[in-house]
């Protein structure tokens, strides 16, 4: 059970690393290639790869749809489309600044969840989680805004693309969200036959983008001065963070495997720093309140699950009610 545990944790802190420093890396690739293509390069050899190693474990059975296929292409749409091209859009069109905003996004996705499932399903968090989720966004205002939120406003170029981002990882939660749909199935079977439907539709979407004239296809030259770049996006924050941290959620439950998420702003942050690139005094202060928010909410709700455990008074077990 300890090992368990110990590796569930391992995966978990891969995954939000590799997460972390995806963006330093595609920011760094953006100055050869298009985000799009980057994107479609990155998740064509993902998609391949997972393909193959479905049909290993599971066999050709596990790519029937089974009824869910609108369901599938869906959620697969939501993060392999939505997400990816959107995310590293907006990182691009912001520049040396995206690489924080959209880490900064990313890390706040617990906390997005819980506003949808307010807003959709009706249940309402607790007066202490809604605190903290307002706390996570001033800090995520501090590092967008680099606290002057006059002039953020006053600059359209720098709100487009926040909006993309902060889109994209609306996109991300909604997929990690429909995962209990497929609870039957493994996770190996769900990331694949998501990320084969959702790849497809990017791949629409980007040939249109070229059809146009917003980006072309990029050159062999290109291809092999980004090949590292793709090398590390598609080994790391593709394949290794997408099935590790669904096989690390299962082992640590959501509540534990959420503290992860910690380390995606941290690391970008450390990334920067190394890099040479400005880090403000608002980058840190708002990752510092994200963080802050995160952990004491997680604190709050193991808490009351404790509370919620314990044993009911006998008084109450004998007049039929419910401790308030």
């Amino acid at each position: 059970m300890k090992n368990n545990v110990v590796w569930g944790a391992f995966l978990c802190f891969i995954a939000a690393v590799s997460w972390g420093a995806m963006f330093p890396v595609a920011h760094a690739a953006f100055q050869y290639i298009d985000p799009f293509y980057f994107t479609m390069i990155r998740y064509g050899a993902v998609t391949l790869i997972l393909v193959v190693m479905l049909i290993w474990k599971e066999g050709k059975d596990a790519f029937r749809m089974e009824g869910k296929g609108l369901s599938l292409w869906f959620f697969g749409t939501m993060a392999f489309a939505v997400y990816n091209l959107l995310i590293f859009w907006g990182e691009d069109l912001m520049g040396q600044s995206g690489v924080m905003v959209a880490s900064i996004m990313e890390s706040l996705m617990p906390m997005i969840s819980i506003l949808i499932v307010w807003m959709f399903l009706r249940k309402r968090p607790h007066s202490f989680t809604a605190i903290c989720v307002l706390v996570s966004f001033v800090g995520a205002m501090f590092v967008i805004t680099k606290g002057d939120i006059g002039a953020f406003l006053g600059a359209t170029d720098d709100i487009i693309p926040s909006v993309l981002i902060f889109i994209a990882v609306i996109g991300w939660v909604v997929y990690t969200m429909g995962g209990a749909k497929f609870s039957g199935w493994s996770a190996l079977r769900y990331s694949t036959l998501s990320c084969l439907l959702g790849t497809v539709t990017a791949g629409v979407f980007v040939a249109i983008a070229t059809l146009v004239g917003y980006v072309s296809v990029p050159t062999i030259d290109v291809v092999i001065t980004t090949g590292p770049h793709s090398l590390f996006m598609i080994i790391f924050p593709g394949l290794i963070a997408l099935l590790g941290w669904n096989v690390g959620v299962s082992i640590l439950k959501p509540i534990n495997a959420l503290l992860f998420i910690n380390f995606v702003p941290v690391t970008t942050l450390l990334i920067s720093i190394y890099q040479g690139h400005p880090v403000t005094k608002f980058d840190i202060i708002g990752t510092f309140l994200i963080i802050i928010s995160l952990l004491a909410n997680n604190i709050f709700v193991r808490l009351q699950k404790k509370e919620y455990k314990q044993p009911i008074p006998s008084k109450l077990q004998e007049a039929g009610t419910k401790p308030q």
